[in-house]
């Protein structure tokens, strides 16, 4: 569990510092327009691309193996991206700095679709896996809150809180280490298994993607988008900055809690359907809200949105028959989430810029927070899925 729980940290941090000042980077790095977009975009294309690597290594591998190698590899990344000499800055940033940032999304996505097959193969509780998925949030405002003050302490070098997170990586690396050196051959998978498809698994797989799709759409959409939305409204930089940082910390708790209600089929038949009408009320509201009641709108949006996510994690672990299957289901759903995620953030930007109005962004926000709920009442009627 602890090695779930360090994993799960290292699952943000490397996106959440680098977006938190982008601006800063491009001045010291001396990166162009175009090399600024490619580096936020990089992330979101590695964690599409690279879903189906993770699985197909474990199945070789071992699950464990694999997320010790994915560590190493985020660690080794990350150290990649920022270990440039200040007197090749020029010709070496776009070199190292880029497929840095790619390999090291590679690495996060690859760990993260193993996640669920992990926590499936320790017959985590709801209760862990709620610890593992609330520390995805506990890393993404980790990475965000401490990017700026050390780059200050360091006279604004966002190199260097850049590279400390090599050392949270290397640290989760650790009890894994540990555990593949107690458990020693048995660590191994053995064999491949065959996978088998019916129709029913592929019709809950599909179910399964749409829940994670759909409320990782709508989490990346509202964190990329929302600071705008409230600059447009009046709200400086700082407060800006501490709203986004309390959308993430809001939802640690219901993250936590949200996974334990898998395992009573009768309170989940309603509250997980709920959470798709509450996120949509939650757009509603902040579309609304009046100064004086953004940070108390943010917050509930930002609880409500992570229990989804929470929820979704949580469905892939306990709606998969074994850990095979679970990393199988992970990286098809994660892997599709993620291309949806960032395909629909860009186009809730473009319709906003194209119309010059928020209203039909945030009327289309709610729209796929409604299919969500309605989503999510089907699914978890489904039966749980065996590919083995």
């Amino acid at each position: 569990m602890v090695a779930a729980i360090l994993v799960a940290l290292n699952m943000r941090p490397a996106v959440t510092s680098v977006a938190a000042v982008l601006d800063d980077a491009a001045r010291v790095l001396g990166l162009g327009p175009i090399e600024v977009t490619v580096l936020a975009a990089l992330p979101v294309i590695a964690f599409g691309a690279s879903a189906p690597i993770g699985p197909r290594l474990a199945r070789s591998f071992g699950a464990e193996r694999v997320l010790l190698w994915s560590m190493l590899t985020l660690a080794v990344a990350l150290l990649l991206r920022v270990l440039v000499p200040v007197l090749l800055l020029r010709v070496l940033v776009p070199v190292l700095l880029l497929p840095g940032t790619f390999l090291a999304g590679a690495a996060i996505m690859a760990a993260g679709t193993l996640l669920p097959q992990y926590l499936k193969s320790i017959r985590a509780t709801g209760l862990q896996v709620g610890l593992s998925s609330m520390s995805f949030g506990v890393g993404a405002a980790l990475g965000a809150a401490v990017v700026v003050p050390v780059s200050t302490l360091t006279g604004g070098d966002v190199r260097v809180p850049w590279g400390l997170w090599a050392g949270l990586a290397v640290l989760a690396a650790v009890p894994l280490l540990v555990r593949l050196q107690v458990r020693g051959r048995d660590a191994r998978t053995g064999s491949k298994p065959t996978l088998r498809f019916t129709r029913a698994s592929v019709t809950t797989i599909v179910l399964l993607t749409a829940v994670f799709s759909l409320q990782a759409m709508l989490y990346f959409a509202v964190t990329a988008w929302m600071p705008q939305f409230l600059a447009s409204h009046g709200h400086g930089t700082a407060e800006r900055g501490g709203l986004l940082s309390w959308f993430s910390v809001a939802g640690f708790v219901p993250t936590l809690l949200i996974p334990l209600l898998t395992s009573r089929p009768q309170v989940l038949r309603w509250v997980a359907p709920a959470l798709g009408a509450l996120i949509a009320a939650g757009l509603c509201a902040l579309f609304l809200a009046q100064p004086s009641e953004v940070v108390w709108v943010v917050g509930g949006l930002g609880a409500v949105q992570s229990a989804a996510f929470g929820l979704a994690i949580a469905l892939i672990v306990s709606m998969s028959a074994d850990p095979v299957t679970a990393g199988v289901v992970s990286a098809i759903a994660q892997g599709a989430g993620y291309a949806v995620a960032g395909i629909g953030s860009l186009l809730i930007g473009l319709l906003h810029s194209g119309t010059g109005r928020w209203a039909p962004s945030f009327a289309v926000m709610v729209a796929v927070a409604l299919v969500l709920s309605a989503v999510t009442a089907y699914a978890i009627r489904r039966p749980r899925v065996s590919l083995t």
